[in-house]
């Protein structure tokens, strides 16, 4: 059995994000002091709609919906700070509580306790890290087939540290897990009826169509380039398809497509269509599009479809693997938030954060269901996409101090992972002296900078740069050898610039 261990704390944070005086963890109904809860009300103004989809979706009162959402401001930023810290120790983290009031961190040391307690979430020691779940979920999406259907879905739940898979036949895919070689007591396999499948003909934000028969939903609007368009669900069209928006006026064309395995696609428009930086609430306004965040697991959650207009829920688990009748499609978020065929490419927004789009799902919404959607971020990374945003274009990528060096390299990276220089490219110095290096990146993200060198048949980091900012700076003295940088994303998405000189 897995050793779970749950301590508490009873700090008061503050929530520098939005300058308030946050309620503090564990309190539910009733605020630090009465004028923090009035300060707290009027200084956080949720999209138009989000609040009473919450209170319709959820069970919430007025009150309950709008302290969710300042708890989940407060406390998401202290993931990747734990994340970062604890490293192969992290069990991963989740929102607790009707009003998401406690941040749980998990971890495999319970050294990491005090850590976790300081930074003002709840701790829990868990037998497995996060890194080890889905090294097993991989393995498992290897060896179960896609036909015939024996698991249709699986995912790492963090809150019962296990790997859950979901099997219409659970006999069948007990028998299978155990001949795949993989430490069966992180697996629970569950008997479950969920068949889901793409959510086909319908709209997400607004409609667009595919031919004559295939209608799909806009997720969110893009650019590459002076190239405007917008990403969708890889499953409603194929490169070189031509769409028609919902008036049903030539409007675009899909670019690239990815479908199965992935679930995503992005169509460049024509010079008639202007995308903004919104997506549609269902109610006749828009919701603003401020950045691709992405939320805390048991965070809130909205989707836009144009079948089943605006409705809401909480992110339950993420790197969900689904077998849909085409194939498999992994690196799914998995929600609670009800969907119906048509709801295909539509927008999965948090407050103002985009999440992603719908990709499937099961169940509807008179009696509620299970929907899946494809993140952000991996998108705008495969097709080299900026996200349209209410502060406008990115900002030009600042070099900072990083000017004057001989040599430069460039990349863009998602939150994980990591570049690095082949043996190839890296380069070698023939004298004692000393390596500069200066990494410098986009505001908002966290990118650190190593310095290795080839040591037999080995790379070994000699020199390590991790702040919280996106710019860093290396300045070792080595001797003659082979080196090379790696840049890592400890968390947010977008392009860097690496210049760097040796001896």
């Amino acid at each position: 059995m897995s050793r779970r261990h749950a301590i508490t704390t009873g700090y008061v944070l503050a929530i520098t994000a939005l300058t308030l005086t946050a309620v503090p963890a564990g309190a539910e109904h009733q605020a630090a002091n009465p004028t923090a809860a009035v300060t707290a009300s009027a200084a956080l103004k949720p999209p138009p709609g989000m609040l009473e989809a919450l209170q319709r979706d959820l069970g919430l009162t007025p009150a309950q919906a709008q302290t969710r959402l300042l708890n989940e401001a407060r406390l998401t930023p202290i993931v990747p700070q734990l994340q970062k810290a604890l490293g192969e120790r992290f069990g991963g983290a989740w929102f607790r509580g009707t009003t998401a009031q406690n941040l749980v961190a998990a971890t495999t040391s319970t050294a990491d306790i005090p850590q976790i307690l300081a930074a003002g979430a709840q701790a829990e020691v868990v037998t497995w890290p996060l890194t080890h779940l889905a090294s097993i979920k991989k393995k498992l999406d290897r060896a179960l087939p896609v036909r015939p259907v024996v698991a249709s879905v699986r995912y790492v739940d963090v809150k019962t540290n296990k790997v859950v898979v979901l099997a219409p036949k659970p006999e069948a895919a007990e028998t299978l897990v155990e001949s795949a070689g993989v430490d069966k007591s992180a697996v629970v396999v569950l008997p479950s009826n969920e068949q889901p499948r793409p959510l086909y003909d319908l709209v997400g934000g607004q409609a667009y169509y595919v031919g004559d028969t295939t209608r799909c939903s806009i997720g969110f609007p893009i650019f590459k380039g002076t190239q405007n368009g917008f990403i969708t669900a890889g499953h409603c069209g194929t490169p070189g398809q031509t769409t028609a928006g919902f008036n049903r006026i030539a409007q675009g064309v899909f670019q690239a497509s990815s479908f199965p395995t992935n679930d995503y696609a992005w169509v460049a428009v024509n010079a008639n269509w202007t995308s903004k930086p919104a997506v549609d609430n269902g109610e006749g306004g828009t919701v603003p599009v401020v950045s691709a965040k992405v939320a805390v697991e048991g965070a809130s959650v909205c989707r836009s479809g144009s079948t089943t207009d605006w409705h809401c829920g909480l992110i339950q688990q993420r790197d969900a693997s689904v077998t849909y009748p085409q194939g498999n499609v992994f690196g799914l978020t998995r929600t609670n938030v009800c969907a119906e065929p048509g709801d295909s490419g539509g927008a999965f927004i948090s407050v103002d954060q985009a999440q992603g789009v719908a990709s499937g799902g099961s169940g509807d919404c008179s009696l509620g269901g299970t929907t899946y959607f494809q993140p952000i971020i991996p998108i705008l990374a495969a097709y080299g996409l900026s996200l349209q945003t209410t502060v406008g274009n990115p900002p030009a990528l600042s070099t900072g101090t990083c000017t004057g060096y001989p040599r430069a390299a460039t990349g863009t990276l998602i939150s994980g992972q990591t570049a690095a220089q082949t043996p190839a490219l890296g380069y070698r110095s023939t004298a004692k002296g000393i390596h500069s290096g200066c990494l410098a990146a986009n505001a908002g993200v966290d990118f650190d900078l190593y310095l290795q060198k080839r040591i037999g048949s080995t790379w070994r980091t000699v020199a390590t740069a991790e702040g919280v900012t996106p710019n860093e700076q290396i300045a070792y003295t080595g001797t003659a050898g082979l080196y090379r940088y790696q840049v890592v994303s400890s968390s947010g998405f977008g392009p860097y610039t690496l210049g760097f000189n040796a001896p």
